[in-house]
């Protein structure tokens, strides 16, 4: 018996060896695991992109302002003396956080009157709002250390000369489900559009019935796209789901134009149909599908901002987060519905999606006509 074992035991073994698929997974998901929860994910984010509204020019502002440039949770990217341009930075995400300096705070301060400075930050994108708020309390209480001296020194005893006000854009109550329900349309849409996709054409070489669709005059286009009407029916149906819940269940607020929605959500929709199609003509099986598509979906929803803070990641793993379609549509769902965008906002995310479709059309069409030949 134990002979016969051993026997089948070295077949599954050199089975197992000749399939890259399996190789692939052995080594190269538990370091893709280990790169991922290791590196990139950071539930501390540094270095986070602030914008500066100053409404009063004023010693102790500039103070501030190069306070905040010393510490290691903000990089001040804007500092703007418009009112309102902050809030305008912070709607369109070219920043997390915006801090406000009132107009005649420099002479409340001296009036020992103990002016707000208002702190408000992006809660659309989970960010760690706790230490970036201790932060600033440092980095204002540093800036008056060194303008509150000689007459004004007994500004600094007892209560804090500032108070720091924090306000939650978008989300100011700070409710979980506001930030990934909006979210969950695209790990959807990915988890079930790109993985049944991915085993349209190996499910035909793998039945037996490849050789009768080449002998249709079906051209490489008029099968592909026949085969992803179904799956976009399909996801048609999850959107409507998810939109109804949003809505009747979670009571997320919706801001902007339903048109627009489901206008960039029908356009990643094709290019998850599209990334589908184009990893079926890349593998041989339906296990080798679903494989590939593994590798695609969890740094997908690990990296694309769902879960975790998308600046608090290094750069080059920022860079490899570009490349995936969901960054860029979570941010066009909860822009559009948490923030109010409008079609100008969403132009640029809309623009990547777009160049994403035409390649991995061009792609899929390309290694479909191989697959004939």
């Amino acid at each position: 018996m134990w002979e016969r074992i051993g026997a089948m035991v070295y077949k599954e073994v050199r089975q197992m060896l000749r399939d890259p698929g399996t190789i692939a997974m052995m080594f190269m998901f538990p370091i893709i695991q280990l790169l991922i929860f290791g590196v990139a994910i950071n539930n501390d984010p540094r270095h986070l992109p602030m914008a500066v509204e100053v409404n009063d020019n004023s010693p102790v502002s500039r103070a501030i302002v190069a306070a905040l440039g010393t510490t290691s949770y903000f990089d001040v990217t804007e500092v703007a003396g418009i009112y309102g341009a902050g809030e305008r930075l912070l709607a369109e995400g070219k920043v997390q956080f915006v801090l406000t300096i009132p107009a005649d705070f420099s002479r409340a301060l001296v009036r020992g009157q103990r002016p707000q400075l208002l702190l408000s930050a992006d809660a659309t994108d989970p960010a760690s709002t706790g230490p970036a708020v201790a932060a600033v309390n440092q980095a204002v209480n540093s800036a008056l250390a060194q303008q509150l001296v000689g007459p004004l020194a007994q500004r600094q005893t007892g209560a804090a000369p500032v108070d720091l006000v924090l306000h939650r854009a978008y989300n100011p109550e700070g409710i979980t489900s506001h930030n990934t329900v909006p979210g969950l349309l695209a790990i959807i849409l990915s988890m079930t559009m790109v993985a049944l996709t991915a085993q349209s054409v190996t499910r035909e070489h793998e039945l037996g019935t490849m050789e009768n669709l080449l002998a249709t005059p079906l051209r490489p286009i008029e099968v592909m796209v026949g085969k992803i009407v179904p799956y976009f029916g399909i996801g048609v149906v999850q959107v409507l789901v998810i939109l109804a819940a949003a809505a009747f269940i979670f009571r997320v607020p919706f801001e902007g134009s339903l048109a627009l929605l489901l206008g960039v959500t029908l356009l990643f929709t094709l290019v998850c149909l599209a990334l589908g199609f184009t990893m079926s003509t890349l593998v041989s099986s339906q296990v080798q599908a679903m494989q590939a598509s593994m590798f695609y979906l969890m740094p997908s929803i690990l990296l694309s901002g769902f879960a975790f803070p998308f600046r608090g990641m290094p750069v080059p793993i920022q860079w490899l987060a570009e490349t995936l379609p969901p960054t860029h549509y979570i941010r066009l769902v909860r822009g559009i519905m948490l923030k109010g965008w409008d079609w100008r906002l969403a132009l640029p995310e809309s623009f990547v999606l777009l160049a994403m479709l035409l390649l991995f059309t061009a792609i899929a069409i390309r290694r479909y006509r191989d697959t004939v030949a």
